[in-house]
């Protein structure tokens, strides 16, 4: 059963609410291991709110969230803000060894924004598949299976790419420019299918130290 606390309010700079009480926000400290299924869904964890351009990644050691390091300062994002709540599945990780990208696999839910922290059942719309430095980048795209958090009503990527296809390619060239021109490469669209079985490929009992 999901509580509600109020989680990381020191992060002033994330704005966009992050500070009030949230139904979705999981005491749980050891977010990489919490399910990755649900009865409804996937499960989420939002490192950075929808509208945030600094890049806050969930470290595993010191059970925190802060604010990813380039060059040693703070890793903000020189581009538009987070078109959604990004964060990743948890239990999941893309085997470098498999082709992967060493991380959890990412999840960007389309929704308003949400705390760092918050924990929230997912329906996945789609796939963007993307080369980062030689591996596959994938980044499972979702909706809130709360339909009362839902921003978007896409339900499958069908709908997702016919009633809402501007934002379908807004969120494609994010991606692509986010990082600066070249950073990563297009390799396709996949349909909701496609992101469920992603999902259960990187699926880990217990992800690597």
């Amino acid at each position: 059963m999901r509580t509600t606390i109020n989680l990381l309010c020191a992060l002033v700079f994330l704005g966009a609410g992050a500070c009030r009480k949230d139904p979705g926000v999981n005491r749980a400290q050891d977010y990489l291991h919490l399910p990755a299924f649900t009865e409804r869904g996937l499960q989420v964890v939002v490192e950075i709110p929808a509208g945030t351009n600094h890049k806050i990644e969930y470290d595993e050691a010191k059970k925190a969230f802060a604010v990813d390091q380039r060059d040693g300062r703070d890793r903000i994002i020189d581009f538009l803000p987070y078109p959604g709540n990004y964060g990743f599945i948890p239990s999941t990780f893309m085997d470098p060894a498999r082709g992967g990208d060493g991380g959890a696999l990412d999840v960007l839910l389309i929704s308003e924004a949400v705390p760092t922290g918050t924990v929230l059942e997912a329906r996945p719309i789609a796939a963007l598949l993307l080369m980062d430095e030689g591996r596959l980048d994938t980044k499972i795209i979702a909706v809130p299976a709360d339909s009362s958090r839902q921003v978007m009503k896409a339900q499958n990527f069908q709908e997702f790419s016919i009633t809402y296809d501007g934002a379908k390619h807004i969120i494609e060239n994010w991606f692509l420019y986010y990082d600066g021109l070249g950073a990563t490469a297009f390799k396709g669209w996949r349909d909701e299918q496609f992101a469920l079985e992603a999902v259960r490929k990187w699926m880990v009992v217990q992800a690597p130290e």
